[in-house]
């Protein structure tokens, strides 16, 4: 029997910067795979030479949204790709977050401004913090916070995100985000791990796209009330399969209840160099969807 095939898909920022890529090659090689790191641009790739493709740091992919789905798509029909395209397509666009209070699942308050739609101050004059960014977004890009009395910023950041026909997301500030985001991993639909995160957007009125997505990380135990809250997320995704990789972002809201900020289903950081346990059960996971270890 051959050995299986195993793209682990990254972007250029992915080869430089994603620490975790190497481990998971090497986890995977280790399941018996003959796994490699892959550009998911890479012009020279022959996809259907692979048995599978999971995605992993494609951190570009919300610059170039357009061409990513295409080769998502494309992709699926060569190979098996991991989390699927219809999944990726769902969660490149942060309406999911309506979509899942719809059904049911606590998250933090959204509204959505579509390009055309009229707003002015009063969309953004709040008693407290509110928060502006764009549907499509990753590692806060083009998000920023506003305080009271700073309405008159916040129409304008939104403006032009709504010029450049980009959708806009208007949320509160949970203010007690300051008590750190949890992160909480899941493979296969089971819990892994989590990790606290601090809060990203320290400074009103600033937009700043080169801060550090993921500061003063710390290993945590979630309560059961947020293992509820991120499981009740990932069951709300609607899809007949289960992600083969998940990280669920929740902070507490004003009654220090667990709200999820974003569901990331196509290239979050899995924080696996913090995590030997979850390295090991992402790489049998995989060695198990190309039929190398029981499901």
């Amino acid at each position: 029997m051959s050995t299986a095939r195993i793209a682990v898909v990254t972007s250029g920022a992915g080869f430089e910067y994603d620490v975790d890529l190497p481990l998971i090659v090497a986890a995977l090689r280790g399941e018996g795979l003959a796994a490699q790191a892959v550009a998911w641009d890479a012009d020279d790739v022959a996809w259907d030479g692979f048995d599978l493709a999971v995605i992993r740091s494609t951190w570009d992919y919300a610059t170039r949204l357009d061409d990513f789905l295409a080769w998502a798509d494309l992709t699926s029909r060569h190979t098996r790709l991991l989390n699927p395209a219809p999944m990726v397509r769902w969660n490149s666009d942060k309406r999911y977050l309506v979509e899942l209070s719809e059904r049911g699942v606590p998250v933090v308050p959204t509204r959505v401004l579509e390009p055309g739609d009229q707003c002015g101050e009063a969309d953004f004059d709040r008693a407290g913090d509110v928060v502006v960014k764009p549907t499509v977004s990753a590692g806060a890009r083009d998000t920023a916070r506003y305080e009271p009395g700073q309405a008159a910023a916040a129409l304008r950041h939104a403006r032009m995100l709504l010029d450049q026909d980009r959708a806009v997301l208007i949320q509160p500030y949970l203010r007690l985000v300051a008590e750190g985001e949890r992160a909480l991993v899941f493979v296969r639909g089971a819990f892994s791990h989590a990790l606290r995160k601090g809060p990203l957007l320290t400074e009103s009125g600033v937009m700043d796209n080169f801060r550090v997505p993921h500061p003063d990380l710390a290993p945590y135990r979630p309560t059961e009330a947020e293992l509820l809250t991120a499981s009740a997320a990932l069951a709300a995704v609607p899809s007949p399969q289960t992600p083969l990789f998940a990280r669920v972002d929740l902070a507490l809201d004003e009654h220090r209840e667990p709200v999820v900020m974003e569901l990331e289903l196509i290239e979050p950081n899995l924080f696996l160099d913090t995590n030997p346990r979850g390295l090991g059960l992402l790489a049998e996971a995989v060695a198990a969807e190309a039929g190398l270890r029981a499901a």
